[in-house]
């Protein structure tokens, strides 16, 4: 599969046109393959962009790019591979993101996928990347790695949908069962990685698949998009926990932590609110950190369930927001009056409340925005309290 110059030449004129009022203005035979062009074109200028800025590249339905790694995460995974291994396999090639960051560092690289639509527009990709050493395999991973002699190094990203189209969470459901498969996965590989959606409960997931040597909890820009699973053959300890959320703008906090050092920690609650409130990023909260995060920081948890942190000093490297408290009220309406004087609008948030952001926003009458942010939440003596902050800006 390839684009012919004319349809190229169509698609780079009319990327940034709304692809409906296209269908409107336009006859050509080709025109649903073109229109599907410019909106894959349109999703991977911001998902993609090393994808976007190559003139040629075919983007497959609508469904397969949504599904499909940002190129910030697929670069995060390629830097996972240890240096000195030669052959790898993607089983679950799809439309090709992960595998290409992950080719350029093998000799040898494998791209398996069962849909032979996908496969045709991965050949033709994979050859305007310049991926020379790309082999295509148009089989079910489960059935080419049964086949197949072993590799140093597997990736999985098991789909997660039923045949009926609906979207599933637990590992049993999905496609491949790695549950099922995971002792052939080691037999077959040195190392694997397996992608799950950040839906997924870890503990669970660690029980079904045993032989975890790292996880990671992949955020990018504070939104938990992945969690990834290294699987060694080696490996008959707890896994490394890594939280991490990836920045656009190039940056990166990294968070690492023992799930035995989370289980035995004991930190204090705070017994009052201090000067700033911590919140952590979502790779923490998804990983369950919240007391090997308070430790490791010097800061006070305000309650059990509340997940939110204070502390009298400035802690600049804080992985996640820091707010400087402005002030804070037990929400009757007596207190209220004066609390939200001269406050139209702010970002509101529910910690451990017992009311939501629309209910909240009903009661007050806030609009969403401006520089002010709200946190609903309980403290360690239980009071249900309002918290008034302005977000700090800190330089790491």
């Amino acid at each position: 599969m390839q684009l012919t110059t004319e349809q190229r030449d169509f698609i780079l004129k009319h990327e940034r046109e709304d692809v409906r009022e296209l269908a409107l203005r336009f006859s050509r035979e080709d025109l649903p393959f073109v229109l599907s062009q410019i909106a894959g074109r349109q999703m991977a200028a911001d998902k993609i962009f090393s994808w976007y800025e190559r003139v040629g590249m075919v983007y497959p339905p609508h469904f397969s790019i949504e599904q499909a790694s940002s190129e910030i995460a697929a670069r995060y995974k390629s830097s996972l591979v240890p240096q000195g291994l030669q052959s790898f396999a993607d089983l679950t090639g799809g439309m090709g993101v992960d595998f290409s960051f992950f080719a350029p560092k093998f000799q040898r690289a494998v791209y398996v996928e069962r849909d032979a639509g996908l496969c045709e527009i991965a050949r033709a990709n994979f050859r305007c990347l310049g991926l020379e050493n790309a082999e295509i395999h148009c089989s079910d991973g489960e059935t080419f790695l049964r086949e197949a002699y072993k590799f140093d190094f597997v990736f999985l990203d098991p789909s997660r949908r039923d045949d009926a189209g609906r979207k599933v969470f637990r590992m049993e459901d999905c496609s491949p069962d790695l549950t099922a498969i995971k002792t052939l996965l080691l037999e077959k590989s040195g190392a694997a990685m397996v992608k799950y959606s950040p839906m997924l409960d870890i503990s669970q997931a660690l029980k079904g698949l045993g032989r975890v040597a790292e996880v990671h909890i992949v955020s990018v820009d504070n939104e938990c998009k992945e969690l990834l699973f290294v699987l060694s053959e080696t490996s008959d300890e707890e896994p490394r926990c890594l939280a991490v959320n990836l920045k656009k703008s190039g940056d990166r906090e990294t968070f690492s932590f023992a799930l035995l050092e989370e289980r035995q920690a004991t930190i204090p609650f705070a017994k009052q609110l201090q000067r700033y409130l911590y919140e952590p990023n979502a790779s923490i909260l998804k990983a369950g950190a919240f007391k090997s995060v308070a430790k490791r920081y010097g800061v006070e948890k305000l309650q059990v369930n509340s997940h939110l942190y204070t502390s009298e000093r400035l802690i600049v490297d804080f992985p996640g927001r820091i707010f400087e408290i402005a002030d804070s009220c037990v929400p009757n309406k007596r207190e209220l009056k004066s609390f939200l004087s001269g406050v139209k609008k702010a970002n509101i948030a529910v910690r451990n409340f017992p009311m939501t952001v629309a209910e909240i926003r009903k009661k007050t009458g806030l609009e969403n925005g401006g520089d002010v942010y709200l946190f609903a939440t309980t403290l360690a003596d239980e009071r249900k309290v309002w918290v008034k902050c302005r977000k700090v800006l800190v330089r790491r």
